[in-house]
């Protein structure tokens, strides 16, 4: 059974093991629970039978206008279960108050975003991928 969570109270880095795969750089798990606790707002994917983390969606905002969500992710063994439509959803239901929600998403992952009647628009990024772990030097 999933269950879903909006807190990290008592989530562990061991209970974040094998997210960000095929990441050249990936965040360890004491970073991705960094990352969550600071967010502005989280749901997690919770195995009741594990107690393992299985996905989780995070929003950063300003609290008053508008809500980026940079992050969404499934473990590759609960894909395809509605886990991540069930993360959208939610997040999305609980961000109704603001103008603007918007995320990045690589051409193939459109059509599951429009889905949550999210649209397509042009826009510009910047990454510096010797900081993609997350860690600090």
């Amino acid at each position: 059974m999933i269950r879903y969570a909006e807190t990290i109270e008592g989530i562990t880095p061991a209970q974040l093991q094998g997210f960000f795969v095929g990441w050249p750089n990936p965040p360890s798990p004491e970073t991705h629970l960094a990352i969550l606790r600071r967010a502005f707002k989280i749901i997690l994917a919770i195995d009741d039978t594990s107690g393992r983390v299985v996905g989780f969606i995070n929003a950063v905002s300003d609290g008053v206008y508008s809500v980026y969500l940079p992050l969404l992710e499934v473990l590759p063994a609960y894909r395809g279960k509605g886990i991540g439509k069930e993360l959208v959803r939610r997040m999305l239901d609980g961000l109704r108050e603001f103008y603007m929600v918007d995320l990045l998403c690589d051409p193939e992952l459109q059509t599951f975003y429009e889905r949550f009647g999210m649209f397509s628009r042009v826009g510009m990024a910047w990454r510096n991928f010797d900081r993609q772990s997350g860690a600090r030097p």
